[in-house]
């Protein structure tokens, strides 16, 4: 992006007309509202990565009791192969729907 000297180098007398001096003020106000955009957009994508980390941990905790439960008791074993593709489903759905690419 060109800088305001840049813009105005072959004529800056055109700096000190009011005009101009709004549309600066203004292009300024909407350099701001980007950045602070910007940042929100980072701190949602931010949250939204929290909350699928959180949900792949607490599903990582019950495939341990469910794999203790098997040691303990003889139940079943766990079945890896589904639970490792509901996983990912998961995490590629959520992706999706925050817009987050991996």
């Amino acid at each position: 992006m060109k800088s305001i000297r840049e813009i105005f180098k072959n004529n800056p007398s055109l700096l000190d007309e009011p005009e101009i001096v709004q549309l600066l003020e203004y292009c300024e106000q909407l350099q701001d509202e980007i950045v602070e955009f910007k940042f929100q957009k980072i701190n949602n994508k931010e949250l939204a990565m929290l909350d699928m980390l959180k949900e792949v941990l607490k599903s990582c905790d019950a495939f341990g009791k469910e794999q203790a439960e098997h040691d303990r008791f003889g139940y079943d074993e766990p079945n890896y192969q589904e639970t490792i593709s509901n996983l990912k489903r998961y995490l590629l759905k959520r992706c999706q729907e925050e817009k987050i690419w991996l």
